[in-house]
């Protein structure tokens, strides 16, 4: 691909060029990646260690109790890892509504009852078991030395850890462990994790067996049932990692790789698919008529994957079915490039998150995500160790009529998803946009401007965003052109512009493949909403 590389945005970034790369949304977390690569690790090996550092210098959007997911290229194929846990077993529509009455849609949103078994640690071993080059334990050694020697706190991670502090504060173990003065920290003030590094140190000298089946997995049952919640020993034991074959779907010669549901990686290949119904192409890069056509086929593959997706094998319909081209073809026809519309799922029978990616000069290439869900997830952060516990278990339904009704063993409705962009079978990108039902948005969104408009991955990330929300329910970045909100708001859509973009409007990180890994490298890019950076060497 022939980038333009002149960035028509705001930005002081520049894409990176380099045989190895590591790009987060933390300058740490990117340096142990690199730091890693150097001692003779492969992608892979950098990828957990930047995925156990991250754990610590962004803990509003993941921690030691996240759930992840990975796509990776190994050289020759594409691999994808599922590691999202599932609900506890004692939980039914029953236990909830015992609880919270009988007229509760959903688990709680906060709090231990909020918490499905944590799955990325096991996912970190999983990863560096069949793929990794160096020992486990040595990838987990950055971490542990942040963790004990403490960071400085950058200001967008603060930003949000001081909005989040009246609201978690009363959480048990958020305040001892995330407010050691008191308060949130300041930007620029050290922040030790000591408890975490007592964890980091049992998971590595374990390979992660503590966590599940030792004495964390033993504190963390301990921590639950001392706060009412259902999560034991035998949950956390019984939890494997799973691996998938991602999905996919074709866009302009090119080929999307999603994580297959129970994520939300589908919304970006309907999308897609029905946006390839138009020649965005022909229309100006930042105009009403593209950005409506994207929000337009955004609503349509959300209100499907919204009525539909579940765990996999409780779907009523198929992921084949959803991703038909006859059907996307006939849900492309209901855009009215005049009038914005609220759609209803269709009929296809008939027919706060941390995102990384690493690359190496082998061709290894490592698309992973790791998250708590909503900021600091459930609030809840066991003592001993530091685990701070996500909040996955509130994207259940207490609905029998629910695809995503809770039971047993089951896991949730995931917004957390990796992305991975071939061409005739070939590695061509490692991407992904973090930040909620944002993601497969982004995830649309940014390859739009690459592969329609060619803008170099960097330009595509810098590039202003709008969010669907519900309705006709639109957010956008204050950078969007004034002209191009007025002639949004003139065909229908409701507008509201936005500032803050930590959450709104996601924060992507992007490897692009130049050629020969060993020769040309990478092209690689990292969100400017965050405090991150693309490194490599």
């Amino acid at each position: 691909m022939k980038f333009d590389y002149a960035n028509p945005y705001l930005s002081t970034r520049i894409p990176i060029f380099a045989r190895n790369v590591v790009s987060t949304s933390h300058p740490l977390a990117s340096q142990a990646g690199l730091r890693i690569l150097q001692q003779g690790g492969n992608a892979v090996d950098a990828a957990v260690a930047t995925a156990a550092v991250m754990t610590l210098v962004e803990p509003v959007s993941n921690g030691l109790g996240s759930d992840a997911f990975c796509i990776l290229w190994d050289g020759k194929e594409l691999h994808g890892l599922n590691a999202s846990g599932p609900a506890p077993k004692a939980w039914t529509p029953e236990y909830f509504k015992a609880k919270y009455g009988a007229d509760a849609a959903n688990p709680p949103m906060r709090g231990i009852d909020s918490v499905t078994v944590p799955g990325a640690v096991r996912g970190w071993v999983a990863l560096s078991e069949r793929f990794g080059k160096l020992p486990f334990a040595d990838l987990l050694a950055p971490a542990i030395d942040i963790a004990e020697r403490g960071y400085l706190v950058p200001p967008v991670v603060q930003g949000k850890w001081a909005a989040a502090t009246p609201v978690l504060g009363s959480q048990p173990g958020f305040a001892q462990t995330f407010l050691p003065w008191g308060r949130a920290p300041e930007v620029g003030e050290m922040f030790r994790f000591t408890a975490a590094a007592r964890a980091l140190k049992t998971i590595a000298r374990t390979k992660g067996e503590a966590y599940y089946n030792g004495e964390i997995a033993e504190a963390l049952a301990k921590f639950s049932a001392e706060q009412g919640g259902a999560l034991t020993v035998a949950d956390l034991a019984a939890y494997q990692p799973e691996w998938v074959k991602p999905i996919s779907r074709d866009y302009r010669g090119h080929t999307l790789h999603e994580i297959p549901p129970n994520g939300q990686g589908i919304a970006a290949l309907i999308a897609l698919g029905i946006l390839e119904k138009f020649d965005i192409a022909s229309l100006p890069v930042d105009s009403v008529q593209s950005q409506h056509l994207q929000i337009e086929a955004m609503k349509l593959a959300f209100a499907d994957v919204y009525r539909y997706v579940s765990e996999r094998k409780t779907m009523e319909v198929t992921t084949e079915q959803m991703l038909d081209d006859a059907y996307l073809a006939s849900r492309a026809r209901l855009i009215d490039v005049k009038k914005a519309q609220d759609f209803k799922a269709g009929n296809p029978v008939k027919g706060g998150t941390i995102y990384l990616t690493a690359a190496d000069e082998s061709g290894m290439m490592v698309s992973f995500i790791q998250s708590n869900y909503m900021g600091f997830g459930s609030g809840c952060v066991e003592p001993e160790f530091g685990i701070s516990l996500q909040n996955r278990g509130h994207g259940f339904s207490l609905k029998a009529e629910s695809p995503n009704v809770v039971a047993p063993g089951k896991r949730p409705f995931h917004t957390i998803i990796p992305a991975f962009l071939t061409k005739d079978g070939q590695p061509v990108m490692s991407f992904g946009v973090m930040g909620g039902n944002m993601q497969p948005q982004g995830h649309m969104q940014t390859l739009v401007r690459m592969l329609d408009y060619r803008q170099n991955p960097q330009a595509a990330c810098d590039a202003p965003r709008w969010r669907f929300n519900a309705g006709l329910e639109i957010n956008v970045e204050a950078a969007m052109n004034p002209a191009t909100v007025q002639g949004l708001r003139d065909l229908g859509h409701h507008l509201e512009v936005i500032n803050d973009s930590y959450q709104d409007f996601g924060a992507g990180q992007f490897i692009w493949r130049a050629g020969e890994p060993s020769v040309e490298g990478y092209v690689a890019a990292s969100d400017p909403r965050r405090d991150g950076v693309a490194a490599g060497y």
